[in-house]
């Protein structure tokens, strides 16, 4: 497409697939049967993600227990009491605590990618959670026996390894999850912390080739869980200057449900260097109207006022179901949405004459 369009990861798992996901932790299904869930859901995922026109898709993260814990899931030297993280409309997601070193991933990215790979041929995006964010898993006291550089050294090597994979198993890119960006600023109004992230995220970045960083991206949104966020009254002011620091080329950024967008895009064009590509948010998944053709067209335009053409792209804000159990917005509704914004892209892309 004239305008580069993608999707951020996400999409609601079907009913059926999340009551056996709960009966199967509860001890009433079969791993069996809910491996043939997930396997029948990862095909419908795909199957409908095509059937959007979209250029380049992903799995739908159908078969992660979350975009933040995927690389965790099922270590046995994790506490349940780690960093709790508050949404505005009360609920709270609660990370786990590392117990004990060393720390490793027990599930990479590239298994999900390569799974995908067996039913489809169009592009497939893979999404990676930061280094920052399973930062978050070393408690403030320490561990004994493991020093916090220690861990450091090992999340750095095995986040690098996370994204090569993905690129080795033939990823079109690979996009970078750094929602806790925004939510930083929020913990620590200082900006430290966000610092922090930072260069925490450029010690992986600087540790992969130029060829590979060009298909790398960074996606930062305020969350997204249960139609509420946990960091939307954060001022982007506050996170572009140091977002655009990190040594990727591709941003996601969130901006169809913030409420001054051409604030938001004139601080994006006067932080983005010339060689970054802005995929602007130019769909709500938290919003349950199903946006029109039209109404991307216009914020694609509006976008193009003040981001280079040959630097523009559209996304979503944020995926539709970062947590495999969130079912606030409907399989059918994602899907169309989606293909809201491809249709939008390209109304975008011939009233500009692209």
């Amino acid at each position: 497409m004239p305008i580069p369009t993608e999707p951020i990861g996400s999409i609601p798992r079907p009913p059926q697939l999340i009551e056996a996901i709960k009966a199967f932790q509860a001890g009433g299904v079969a791993r069996e049967k809910l491996d043939s869930l997930y396997a029948e859901a990862l095909r419908d995922t795909i199957q409908r993600f095509e059937a959007t026109g979209s250029p380049v898709i992903t799995d739908g993260e159908q078969t992660k227990p979350s975009f933040a814990t995927y690389p965790i899931h099922g270590l046995t030297n994790l506490e349940p009491d780690g960093v709790s993280i508050p949404f505005a409309d009360g609920h709270t997601r609660q990370l786990p605590r590392l117990a004990s070193g060393p720390f490793v991933y027990k599930t990479h990215a590239a298994t999900y990618l390569e799974a995908a790979q067996k039913h489809t041929r169009t592009p497939l995006k893979q999404a990676v959670i930061s280094a920052s964010a399973l930062s978050l898993l070393y408690p403030q006291d320490g561990i004994e026996g493991y020093s916090r550089e220690e861990f450091l050294n090992d999340l750095i090597h095995e986040a690098e390894t996370d994204i090569r994979d993905c690129f080795r198993a033939g990823a079109h890119s690979v996009q970078i999850d750094f929602t806790e960006a925004r939510l930083s600023l929020k913990l620590v109004p200082s900006g430290r912390l966000l610092q922090q992230f930072i260069d925490l995220n450029n010690r992986v970045l600087n540790r992969l080739t130029a060829e590979e960083r060009r298909r790398v991206g960074v996606h930062t949104c305020p969350g997204g869980d249960q139609d509420s966020t946990h960091s939307a009254d954060v001022d982007y002011a506050g996170l572009l200057p140091d977002l655009f620091k990190l040594e990727a080329a591709n941003f996601y950024i969130q901006l169809a449900s913030e409420k001054d967008r051409p604030r938001v895009l004139r601080m994006i064009r006067d932080c983005a260097r010339p060689d970054h590509k802005i995929f602007v948010g130019v769909i709500d998944p938290i919003d349950p109207r199903i946006e029109t053709p039209e109404e991307v067209r216009d914020r694609v335009l509006e976008a193009a006022e003040y981001i280079s053409l040959k630097q523009l792209g559209t996304t979503d804000d944020c995926g539709f179901a970062p947590f495999s159990d969130d079912t606030s917005t409907a399989r059918d509704t994602a899907f169309e949405k989606i293909r809201v914004r491809v249709a939008g892209t390209e109304l975008a892309a011939q009233k500009l004459r692209l």
